[in-house]
């Protein structure tokens, strides 16, 4: 008797569209788990935004901006202190761009080592379970089929159509790696996380910085004296701030001091500036998707809803990273991608989003765990808070950072640890001690009863946490 095996229903057990963090994240968790997998990728290179124009590009930049303008040591070598006279971009993209390939190498390598197909390619629905593929190296097409299929497909920079962008005058975030040379002044009309990391990387090169924004303070996510800390730090850089503003129009215009912009406020002012950073946002790369085929239809951003377990409104098909707004960051994108992947399968899978860390590489940067004061507040949650200054720890005299601040708050009543807010060199590295406090439902007490390595930045929390104690009469 002649037995035939019948071949799988479909192709792949998991498609991922998009090889950021996210998708990395979702294709490598199921592979762990046996699966036939693939990663579609439309450019040539893996990594997405956050390899190649995004995360990794823009802190690298930012690294190279703080050595180069000798921006650490100013406070003891004085404000015209640099390490390089007359910095270039290309002084700036020689660092950037070794990480840059760097990454993308490690990045293939990993998706390689656990035997994830990865397809270069433009994807497309077909209908739910079918992806078209069009190769734009080989102008050819084929469809392929997977059981479970992972959207993370990622943002590109917001561009009003009104708005005469040619990428090197008046440009978004995404087109920075091209700039042919640092501006004397530019506008950065956005104050969101992209805007202020940018104002604040060209304020410490001295380019004059204009910032312009509707809202009428920085990061409204942020806990306002983290967010009004920032805008002092900007300010004290010379960026000039135009809070409460809309931009009513931008033009290119020529004059006697060469090629400028000009942008045109509501209120009636006008900005003269040699460049524009335009960054009021980001899209969902979602356009060439065809959703519809699918059952899906994305908002007016290109972003798509998920629940908690990130399916789509078709529940084989999941979503994760920008594609599904805020938070938007490459370690948040990794867990969803890792949640979702685990979901697909029936894999058992956890984590605790709110006790997921923010970074926000400004300079200073800001970092944060929990809640806001305004949020607690708003709830009617008691609390209370405790401060160590940088400038109260010896590891802040010596690194030369005498503004940075950490802020514990906990329960004023059981001095359970609540939320962690700091400011400062190395915040995005110190947030992670107070997050694992967070996740143990530690107390203050931890951090009085720890000893720290001195002299460290670490010991901010043993300050900060008797500073708590002095305030509930302890």
């Amino acid at each position: 008797m002649n037995v035939t095996q019948s071949s799988p229903p479909y192709d792949y057990d998991l498609l991922v569209i998009g090889s950021g963090p996210g998708g990395q994240r979702a294709a490598i968790q199921a592979a762990k788990m046996d699966k036939r997998v693939a990663v579609v990728e439309r450019k040539a290179v893996v990594g997405g935004v956050s390899v190649n124009t995004g995360t990794i590009p823009s802190k690298t930049l930012r690294e190279a901006v703080m050595y180069l303008s000798g921006y650490r040591e100013r406070a003891f070598y004085g404000a015209s202190y640099s390490v390089k006279q007359n910095i270039t971009m290309e002084d700036l993209l020689l660092r950037t761009d070794q990480v840059i390939r760097h990454e993308i190498e490690v990045t293939r390598h990993q998706l390689i080592r656990n035997r994830v197909e990865v397809i270069s390619a433009y994807g497309s629905f077909v209908d739910s379970h079918t992806i078209k593929l069009d190769h734009s190296d080989s102008h050819t097409t084929r469809t392929v089929t997977a059981e479970k299929i992972i959207l993370a497909v990622g943002t590109e920079a917001t561009q009003d159509s009104h708005i005469p962008f040619d990428g090197l005058r008046i440009f978004t975030s995404d087109d920075i790696l091209r700039l042919d040379k640092l501006p004397r002044t530019l506008a950065v009309i956005g104050a969101g996380v992209i805007g202020c990391e940018y104002a604040s990387m060209f304020a410490a090169l001295g380019v004059r910085v204009t910032l312009v924004d509707k809202r009428p303070r920085l990061l409204p996510f942020v806990d306002d004296e983290m967010a009004d800390a920032l805008t002092y730090h900007l300010r004290e850089n010379r960026v000039t701030m135009r809070l409460g503003e809309e931009v009513s129009g931008i033009e290119k215009v020529e004059d006697e001091n060469g090629p400028r912009v000009r942008i045109n406020l509501a209120s009636g002012k006008q900005i003269l500036t040699e460049k524009a950073l335009y960054s009021i946002g980001r899209t969902g790369n979602t356009s060439r998707l065809n959703l519809e085929a699918a059952g899906l239809k994305a908002d007016d951003r290109g972003r798509l809803k998920v629940n908690g377990s990130f399916q789509t409104a078709v529940p084989h098909i999941y979503a994760v990273g920008d594609l599904i707004g805020f938070p938007s960051l490459a370690s948040t994108s990794m867990e969803q991608g890792r949640l979702a992947a685990a979901h697909a399968f029936d894999e058992e899978a956890s984590s605790v989003p709110e006790l997921f860390p923010y970074g926000i590489y400004t300079i200073p940067e800001i970092s944060m765990v929990g809640r806001s004061e305004e949020e607690f507040t708003a709830d009617g949650i008691p609390y209370e808070i405790g401060k160590a200054r940088y400038r109260e720890i010896a590891r802040g005299q010596i690194i030369g950072d005498s503004t940075g601040l950490l802020k514990l708050i906990f329960n004023s009543k059981d001095r359970k640890l609540l939320a962690v807010h700091i400011i400062g060199e190395g915040a995005s590295e110190l947030i992670h001690i107070g997050q694992a406090v967070l996740a143990f439902g530690g107390t203050i007490d931890y951090f009085i009863d720890t000893v720290f390595n001195y002299p460290t930045l670490a010991e901010c929390y043993k300050t900060a946490a008797f500073d708590g104690i002095n305030r509930i009469g302890v």
